[in-house]
């Protein structure tokens, strides 16, 4: 190994096995990260909200570099919120925020058990949705894009034209499946990784294990590699 990823790997080992759980190990978008919630990244640990939503701040923040699509994404209560109130239960999510002159929207959505992904892309009016089991979101797909109607009617004042977009779920053959029944949440976080790169997805399950350890130093050091 070379020293950076010996450095790494102290920092990690370091992360899951040293202090107390309630330890704050960082802090940023509004969250504080205890070794508590770094410790869902240990094999076979299911990420929770925190690990989620810090990891897509980072997507975010590094999209405000050049050459990166402009990236914004949804807290991962949003799409429960939204399921049960509708657009006006969340329509001050995004005060002072015009979601239409962003590139890509990540929706992380939470099903019981389970994370998936909803990805819309503005650039090409369409909203695709990422499912590690393979399992569709049809219905998860068309909420999306009745939400973006109401708030684009509500806060542009401009109809949005359903029939210009393209809505569909990613099949078994265009992205990787998880081969076990904890790593979703991983394979959430990788897809809006390499989408908010505009790269073709090419990991597969076997890279799980090293994606978790990469996450734990990038939500420590705040940066991602």
């Amino acid at each position: 190994l070379n020293p950076f990823f010996q450095a790494m790997e102290c920092d990690v080992t370091a992360a899951f096995y040293s202090g107390v759980p309630e330890d704050i190990l960082s802090r940023a978008f509004k969250l504080c990260v205890t070794r508590e919630d770094i410790c869902t990244l240990q094999p076979r640990g299911w990420l929770n909200d925190k690990i989620m939503n810090f990891y897509m701040g980072l997507l975010v923040e590094r999209s405000k570099k050049e050459g990166y699509p402009a990236v914004y994404a949804f807290n991962t209560f949003f799409y429960a919120k939204l399921s049960s109130t509708g657009h006006s239960g969340v329509k001050k999510w995004t005060r002072g925020v015009d979601i239409f002159k962003q590139d890509i929207i990540f929706v992380p959505v939470h099903l019981r058990a389970h994370w998936t992904l909803l990805v819309v892309d503005l650039r090409k009016k369409t909203i695709k949705y990422f499912d590690s089991l393979g399992q569709k979101g049809d219905h998860i797909c068309k909420t999306i894009l009745k939400y973006l109607e109401e708030e684009s009617r509500e806060k542009r004042n401009i109809e949005l034209i359903a029939s210009e977009w393209t809505l569909h779920n990613m099949g078994t053959k265009e992205i990787p499946l998880q081969n076990n029944g904890n790593d979703c949440g991983v394979f959430v976080c990788k897809f809006a990784d390499f989408i908010s790169r505009d790269k073709p997805i090419t990991f597969t399950p076997e890279h799980m294990p090293y994606f978790r350890r990469k996450m734990v130093w990038e939500i420590i050091h705040q940066q991602l590699l």
